[in-house]
């Protein structure tokens, strides 16, 4: 009786071990599809699908500069409701015009799963956790002064930002960033080598000027590794 309540249990910490296994695996494949996909995106593989994303961002970014965000928000879910409601009401007087059955014109979507998993929550829930304990760990070295020259950086960087701020507001930056993530990527892909060579060069002056401060700052050297 033993042997067999141990051989069952086996069993199935087995299937579970295995449940787990795959749902990691289904996971990581879905993850992979969406990297390729917002890559595609990125790189306009589909004219009409990486024009519509693009200019669907811009529109919505554009009415935010304009109106509130409820408002926006408030507009977006009538033209919803509005498209949606229109379209039932359409499918049903088709259907009692045709005598047919169809059924309800959205159940496919309906009956579609869109609840997350509790691995991939915990997923999602650890990357998270990773990321922000990186950067208060990368902030603490920051501001503490752990490397001088780190430090000067991040406050010329900081310095620099003042007058990005003066210039520019949030949404207008978002929207550099949106423009910039969909044509940069394309031209570096069209001149790669040209890129590369500029920025090894600049690169290069960059790594010249901080080795001589390096040099001259007492206390600047890095510690060798």
């Amino acid at each position: 009786m033993k042997a067999s309540r141990y051989t069952q249990e086996a069993e199935a910490a087995n299937l579970r071990s295995s449940l787990i296994l795959n749902s990691r695996r289904s996971w990581r494949l879905s993850l992979a599809c969406q990297r390729t996909h917002s890559i595609d995106l990125l790189y306009w593989r589909n004219v009409k699908q990486s024009g519509a994303v693009f200019s669907s961002v811009l529109l919505l970014l554009f009415s935010l500069t304009q109106f509130s965000v409820v408002s926006v928000g408030a507009y977006l879910a009538l033209a919803a409701l509005s498209a949606t409601i229109s379209f039932r009401i359409y499918k049903s007087v088709l259907q009692a015009v045709q005598k047919t059955d169809e059924g309800h014109p959205f159940k496919a979507y309906l009956e579609m799963e869109i609840a997350m998993s509790q691995d991939q929550i915990s997923k999602y829930a650890d990357k998270i956790l990773l990321y922000s304990n990186t950067c208060m760990k990368e902030l603490r070295r920051l501001f503490l002064v752990q490397d001088l020259v780190d430090s000067l950086k991040f406050a010329v960087l900081m310095w620099l930002l003042t007058y990005v701020g003066a210039l520019f507001n949030g949404l207008t930056l978002l929207i550099l960033a949106v423009v910039s993530m969909f044509t940069l990527p394309v031209v570096y892909e069209k001149h790669q080598a040209q890129i590369d060579q500029y920025v090894g060069l600049i690169r290069t002056q960059v790594n010249s000027v901080v080795g001589k401060i390096q040099a001259k700052i007492p206390g600047a050297k890095r510690k060798e590794e």
